[in-house]
Order: structure tokens, then C-alpha cells, then sequence
């Protein structure tokens, strides 16, 4: 018989110094602050310093030292920088789940509420404004063909469906013939009236419309087998909260679907199409999923003849 061979130690002298440097950049009060703000969302510079007082150039040294520690990473939209915090590390992850457990102040709370609210009203401006020529401008990303029949063959059958934000409402229909009843939602009451029509026009008799945002989904808690949500996260304000919500309103076991934009860098998209985000890495997809409680299931990745590529995600409530 072989002897086995002995597990190698850890090298300490790489791992200690590494996060004495992780520590200390993480070791100033502001700083644990923006770490806890970034948890759950991504932020240009002008909104954080919008939210924590600083001019840029105070700010912008805070995030260059959390960044060279590899705390939070950078995205560039445009003209503007975005920061998130990175996924934890084993040697990370006590003292990240420790920093949200601690609230943020009154005042920092209503200044993240006005820049979500900023952000929700530049996206119903979008649909108000531009709700006639949707189905022209969300073609040139992505038509419903790319994703729509993809998202179906993930669909589980169930008593109740809901779908957040159903566009010209093509994917109701697919659901109406799967589900006893169906809810439709959305923030926009124009583009709600378009997928009402487009139901009338198909006969779809068991489908609910309610013109509300996903907080409406969560005061029905674990009501629903199936949660939709085709295109709709990058014109969100706090994609993060809108996971918590649909996480309350799916029962256990059911299923939530998200067909969305990977990552992209074509920012003519925000004018184009009213979109707040340029698409979502799938890991950050994955860190609001598991921060409101559901788990990674199947994907589908892929890639469309005009560089933009899709990813199809399902999370499942346990």
C-alpha cells in the first residue's frame, strides 16, 4: 500500500502579509462605510459623493486604496466609473457578513433613496416617452426571439405565475397556457396598457395586471411557482431589492427566471433603450441572489450577431 502524501501547508508568508495590506486598507471608519453601502449595489463616483459629502478627489484616493486591496472593483459606463464590492474571500467573509449587520446612518439612507428614486424616474420617463417605439428600440439589443423561447424551455409548471415587466407582453402568453392564473406587473402604466392589449388580442382570460413596482410582489408572500423576469433589470433602479422582494414572493421550491444582458460597454444603450445598467456580470447576478436567500440553478449563455450576448439565470427558493 502507498503511503499517502502529506496536505502542503498554506504559505504564511504570502497569506499574512496579504491581509495585514487587505486590513489595513479596509481599517478607516469611511471606508468600512462604503463598504457596507456597496454590498448590495454599484455606485458612479458623483453618486457616492453625493451620499458620503466628500468633493471627488477625497472620495476618488478612498477608492483607489480599496481597489488596490481588491475590495471593490470598477466598471466604466461612459464617462462615469462604477464600484461594487468584490465577492468575499474565505479570510473576508466574517468580517463582511459582521460590517452588514451594522445599519447605515439616517442620513445616508435618504441620500441612497434619492438616487434610487433619481434612477427610477429617469426609467419611467424612458417608457412614458418612448412606450410607442419599445418593440423598435429593444430590437436593437435583443428581440424577444433571442431569449423568449430559451426562457421557456427552463419554465415549470405551476398553479401561479408572475411576470415583472412583460413588455408587448409576448411571454404572458406562454405562461397563460401553463399557469391557472397569472400576474403581469409593471411600474409603467403605458407599457402595461400595451401587454393588456396584447392579451385581450390572444384571448388570454386568466391574467392579472397590476401597475405597481416588485413591492407589490412582496405583500403577497409565497404566492407564486414562477417568477419572470425577461429584460427588465438593467432599467432598474436597485436590481439587489428587487431580488429581496421576489425571493418573499415565491414559494418554496419555485423558481425565479432572469433573461438579461451580460456586461457590455455600448453605452449609446442608456439613450437607445433607457437602460440604467449595461448589462450585469453573471456573478453579480449571483451575489443579489444569494443575498436574498435563493440559490444558483441552470443557465444559458449566449451571444447574438451584434456583440451582445445574454444570459439566461435561474434561482431557485429553497
Amino acid at each position: 500500500m502507498s503511503e499517502s502524501q502529506p496536505i502542503p501547508e498554506p504559505d504564511s508568508s504570502v497569506e499574512i502579509p496579504q491581509l495585514a495590506a487587505t486590513l489595513k486598507a479596509a481599517g478607516d471608519p469611511l471606508r468600512l462605510e462604503i463598504l457596507r453601502l456597496l454590498s448590495q449595489d454599484s455606485y458612479s463616483v458623483l453618486e457616492l459623493c453625493r451620499i458620503f459629502e466628500l468633493r471627488q478627489p477625497a472620495l476618488s484616493h478612498h477608492l483607489k486604496v480599496l481597489a488596490q486591496a481588491g475590495l471593490v472593483s470598477k466598471r466604466r459606463e461612459g464617462n462615469n466609473l462604477f464600484y461594487r464590492r468584490t465577492s468575499a474571500t474565505p479570510l473576508l467573509a466574517q468580517l463582511f457578513t459582521n460590517l452588514d449587520q451594522l445599519p447605515l446612518s439616517c442620513a445616508r439612507v435618504q441620500s441612497v433613496a434619492r438616487i434610487s428614486e433619481e434612477r427610477a424616474e429617469a426609467s419611467r420617463r424612458f417608457f412614458a416617452d418612448y412606450g410607442n417605439r419599445f418593440r423598435e428600440q429593444q430590437e436593437l439589443i435583443a428581440s424577444y426571439s433571442a431569449y423568449g423561447p430559451q426562457v421557456a424551455q427552463l419554465l415549470n409548471a405551476g398553479r401561479h405565475a408572475l411576470e415583472v415587466g412583460p413588455g408587448e407582453g409576448e411571454f404572458l402568453q406562454e405562461l397563460s397556457l401553463r399557469f391557472a392564473t397569472v400576474t403581469a406587473l409593471d411600474l409603467s402604466s403605458a407599457m402595461l396598457e400595451r401587454a393588456q392589449a396584447f392579451a385581450d388580442e390572444q384571448g388570454l382570460a386568466n391574467i392579472e395586471f397590476v401597475c405597481s413596482d416588485t413591492r407589490a410582489a412582496a405583500a403577497r408572500p409565497a404566492s407564486a411557482d414562477s417568477i419572470v423576469v425577461n429584460m427588465v433589470l438593467h432599467h432598474t433602479p436597485d436590481p439587489a431589492q428587487i431580488f429581496h422582494d421576489l425571493q418573499g414572493a415565491l414559494k418554496s421550491g419555485g423558481q425565479l427566471l432572469v433573461a438579461e444582458l451580460q456586461a457590455h460597454g455600448q453605452n449609446w444603450a442608456r439613450e437607445a433603450c433607457g437602460d440604467l445598467w449595461l448589462g450585469f456580470a453573471p456573478e453579480q447576478l449571483s451575489d443579489w441572489a444569494q443575498s436574498a436567500g435563493l440559490k444558483d440553478g441552470r443557465s444559458v449563455y449566449s451571444a447574438l450577431r451584434n456583440g451582445f450576448q445574454i444570459q439566461i439565470r435561474e434561482f431557485v427558493k429553497p
